[in-house]
């Protein structure tokens, strides 16, 4: 990877994910045994520059026989949100973020606090040939609701992925997905102090599958995902929104891109029972 573009190798954060003691009902509201038992991650930091992010955001992960599980906690004093329509473009409300890296693509979803997902998954431009993986109705260009995704909002300053450009199928699901949010306040009600909102997900491993040549899940001791988790927040200041929205992830990316593979941070998942 060029030198200049993403944060160094030494910087990326490794997090141990346990596997679950108990049963999970994916609802949003993290208070079942399993997720009090699982560690939660270091605060979030600033996507380019690293700094801790002023609002608290911190994740969780587990796993079972039967899928990867993700927590969010994320401090909130007014919770807004906006957006109701599926795959409406999330990012421009405040939201959570997981990106899953797989073998030449990689898959992104979005969440607000009204529990409005957007999913979108991605394959470099230079995988998508004939004979490839990727050659099949799945990712069909003609048929498919695609884009193109070249650079991104730095790309000026900071130069472009130097694997080039990838294409985006909007119109891609992870198979089997399940979401939920809780909010600890009330949505787009500034009159009161909200605490914030919790995300609760799950990605069966029959889906995860999908992003890889070949790879055995659930996975064993040892194995290892890369994941980036990120947070971004809509804020208004004198009126007027600020752009670009204030992101924050797990570790940081050293560039307002969450688009980097290289730097999404390493899951290492452990036989051993959360709490145990």
């Amino acid at each position: 990877m060029n030198a200049r573009y993403g944060s160094p190798e030494e910087q990326l954060v490794h997090y141990t994910c346990f596997r679950a003691p108990g049963p999970i009902r994916v609802d949003g509201r993290l208070d079942e045994a399993a997720w009090l038992a699982a560690p939660r991650s270091q605060r979030f930091v600033d996507l380019v520059t690293g700094e801790p992010g002023f609002f608290e955001t911190r994740v969780a992960c587990l796993w079972d026989d039967r899928a990867f599980y993700v927590g969010f906690f994320v401090e909130e004093h007014d919770v807004r949100a906006a957006l109701t329509e599926r795959d409406s473009f999330i990012w421009n409300d405040s939201d959570v973020e997981v990106f899953i890296g797989g073998d030449d693509c990689y898959y992104e979803f979005e969440v607000n606090a009204f529990g409005t997902v957007y999913e979108a998954f991605f394959v470099w431009q230079d995988a998508l040939r004939p004979g490839s993986r990727f050659d099949r109705p799945e990712y069909d260009l003609r048929t498919r609701k695609v884009d193109l995704l070249g650079g991104f909002q730095d790309a000026s300053r900071h130069g472009r992925h130097p694997r080039g450009k990838r294409w985006a199928f909007l119109d891609w699901d992870f198979q089997g997905l399940e979401s939920g949010v809780h909010v600890d306040g009330v949505i787009n009600d500034s009159s009161r102090i909200d605490k914030g909102w919790t995300v609760e997900l799950a990605f069966p491993w029959q889906g995860m599958r999908r992003l890889f040549a070949d790879r055995a899940f659930p996975p064993r001791e040892g194995d290892v995902l890369r994941v980036d988790f990120s947070r971004f927040e809509a804020l208004r200041s004198l009126g007027s929104e600020i752009r670009p929205h204030p992101g924050w992830s797990l570790n940081a990316h050293g560039v307002y891109d969450s688009h980097i593979p290289e730097c999404f941070s390493y899951v290492h998942f452990s036989e051993r029972s959360a709490g145990g």
